[in-house]
């Protein structure tokens, strides 16, 4: 029997810094165009209060997410000590594709994967490249179907990139604004006849009914910008509402499904959203066993680093397995979670072990 094993990461962190004192010079308005009744400080400060964020990254204006999806592509590759002429796979999780700095277009032509497998200059026709939309979940879906081409003995070797530049597609009259960043991810999932670890087991979800514009493309605050012109928006409270019902029902029937106990789950790596959001889903996952989160269970990154989207699962794993992130390590043999949600709204949960 064939498993599916991580056995290689990468991660890009964008060099460009920005503090949320850097947001103080900005106009926020109300979704109607009004002003708030309250100054930038306690704006910002609310904002760090609830989502933890106290700075984010944004990409030098001559990368594109491609770029870093590359960048990220070729630390995975050199992880896994693998000839990239021998991937069968590159799958790329994106939402914007490549936003030019200063434009207002997106550029999907030709797709962000292909332009991957161009720079690392792969010859074999037989690597497969192409774009996944799933929003935020994107890489994570990714590695599912990674998984799902080498359970069919269709392919040994994937390359999984998940890579977004928020920073390009925000209103900067928007507080929400605050929260994204830009950033990419990647791992190499191979084939394995090694069976004690790997990919156990994994839950996805699409909530449409009520649900399918939590995450939307909208006009700007200020009625003076032109109306042709979109930016990311979202309904904050109903997808804060939404990850809390929803996320901890799907990594339980993940767990559930994997015939792992809970007591063996060592880490849980989230979807870097929102701290409080992030805290409050843990438990409630945890609740469902009656149980209390163990301590140091959810490594988080977001403090620094922002929400990047699909970016933000691979790139924490990577900054774990890297030990780049102080008192958080995996060992072989430990089982974690790999969790996400995002527009669509789309859910997602592997439970992996080491």
């Amino acid at each position: 029997m064939v498993s599916a094993k991580i056995t290689g990461t990468g991660s890009y962190i964008p060099n460009i810094k920005k503090e949320n004192s850097k947001f103080n010079s900005n106009r926020f308005l109300n979704s109607d165009g009004s002003d708030f009744g309250n100054s930038n400080d306690v704006i910002i400060d609310k904002f760090k209060d609830i989502t933890g964020i106290e700075e984010r990254r944004y990409a030098e204006t001559k990368y594109n997410a491609s770029d870093l999806g590359y960048f990220a592509a070729q630390k995975a590759i050199d992880d896994a000590q693998i000839n990239p002429e021998d991937l069968d796979y590159i799958i790329l999780a994106h939402n914007f594709g490549d936003v030019k700095s200063a434009a207002i277009q997106s550029d999907i032509i030709p797709s962000l994967a292909t332009r991957v497998k161009y720079r690392l200059g792969i010859s074999n026709p037989n690597c497969v490249a192409y774009d996944i939309l799933f929003g935020c979940p994107g890489w994570v879906e990714g590695v599912i179907q990674a998984q799902a081409f080498i359970k069919a003995g269709i392919a040994k070797k994937c390359l999984v990139i998940g890579a977004e530049t928020l920073s390009r597609v925000i209103d900067k009259h928007d507080r929400d604004s605050m929260i994204y960043s830009d950033g990419a991810g990647a791992c190499i999932v191979e084939a394995s006849n090694e069976t004690s670890n790997g990919i156990i087991s994994h839950a996805s979800q699409t909530f449409t009914k009520e649900e399918a514009y939590y995450l939307f493309f909208g006009n700007s605050y200020d009625k003076n910008e032109h109306p042709d012109v979109r930016y990311i928006k979202m309904h904050g409270r109903k997808i804060y509402e939404f990850a809390l019902t929803n996320v901890p029902k799907a990594m339980k029937a993940a767990v559930d499904k994997s015939g792992v106990s809970i007591d063996e789950v060592k880490k849980v790596f989230i979807h870097q959203a929102n701290e409080k959001m992030d805290e409050a889903i843990i438990k409630r996952f945890y609740r469902l066993y009656k149980k209390q989160p163990p301590t140091g269970v959810m490594p988080m990154s977001i403090h620094k680093l922002g929400n990047s989207s699909v970016a933000t699962v691979p790139t924490l794993l990577d900054l774990v397995l890297k030990n780049q992130i102080e008192n958080q390590e995996v060992q072989k043999g430990d089982v974690i979670i790999l969790a996400s949600v995002g527009a669509g709204m789309n859910i997602n949960a592997i439970v992996y072990r080491y």
